[in-house]
């Protein structure tokens, strides 16, 4: 088994970016879920509430992030990564409340146009931490903007194994994984504990609960009832829908594509 994708969302709700390596941290892949837009009560906000962030697509640069529309290449706009404003506010990303820094009111009034809500694009400063749930956290980890853990791993054979059973084939960007491994088969990841890609270990410390946002097209911003109706008629557990596992790093420093995966432990 080997690692075959990379991805990460800089800004938490809009397009990813495949990677070919990538540095580890704490709170997750380097710059992942950095950046967040909160609406004008400081809350989150996503594709659940608004599927139009899906076709906003982020890049990095020597300098920043570049936003583009998908269906306009003449809108875009440079966010670099120092934020110009100096601002701090109280943000909530579920039920944790947490200091986030504000990043330039014209760069939140660009995205408030783009969305036609008033909204702004917050930072996470090195100093917040979001710490993980104790159930969860081996070594008291903080997490980034991310809906809860900091890494998602999915095979790429669990995908597979769905789209078997689908009449229209969906593509992994449905789920927003951080790393997909291939050469495994459907669903291996759910009995494992601890593995090594690479250099690296990793602990799994839970399963992946699907929501709406697993059903809107990442090109159009369409909503529809696939895959997650065929998902909950096999991957249901306790009323909530399990596609992937989350993940917390043990140890190391960088990750590569074709890095091989190996299984330490399992359940």
């Amino acid at each position: 088994m080997y690692l075959s994708d990379i991805y990460i969302y800089p800004i938490k709700s809009l397009g990813g970016i495949r990677l070919p390596e990538a540095i580890l941290e704490e709170k997750g892949l380097q710059y992942d879920r950095r950046w967040m837009l909160t609406d004008a009560s400081g809350k989150f906000m996503s594709q659940r509430s608004t599927p139009k962030l899906s076709l906003l697509q982020v890049s990095l640069s020597e300098s920043g992030l570049e936003v583009r529309h998908k269906q306009d290449e003449t809108i875009h706009i440079s966010i670099p990564f120092e934020p110009k404003s100096t601002e701090k506010k109280t943000v909530t990303i579920w039920d944790d409340g947490v200091e986030a820094q504000l990043v330039d009111e014209e760069i939140s009034n660009w995205f408030s146009t783009q969305l036609e809500i008033p909204c702004d694009l917050v930072i996470m400063p090195e100093s917040t931490q979001r710490k993980l749930d104790e159930k969860y956290a081996v070594n008291g980890e903080s997490v980034s903007f991310a809906d809860g853990m900091p890494y998602l791993l999915i095979g790429q054979g669990s995908l597979d194994d769905l789209n078997e059973k689908l009449e229209d084939p969906v593509p992994m960007d449905r789920f927003r994984p951080n790393l997909v491994f291939s050469g495994g088969k459907g669903f291996s990841e759910d009995s494992w504990v601890q593995i090594q890609i690479g250099s690296a270990q990793f602990k799994i410390v839970k399963p992946c609960a699907r929501c709406i946002m697993t059903t809107i097209d990442q090109e159009t911003g369409n909503k529809g009832k696939e895959p997650l109706k065929t998902l909950a008629g096999y991957r249901t557990i306790g009323k909530k829908v399990m596609f992937g596992q989350n993940m917390v790093l043990l140890k190391g420093y960088k990750i590569r594509i074709g890095d091989e995966l190996k299984v330490i432990e399992e359940k």
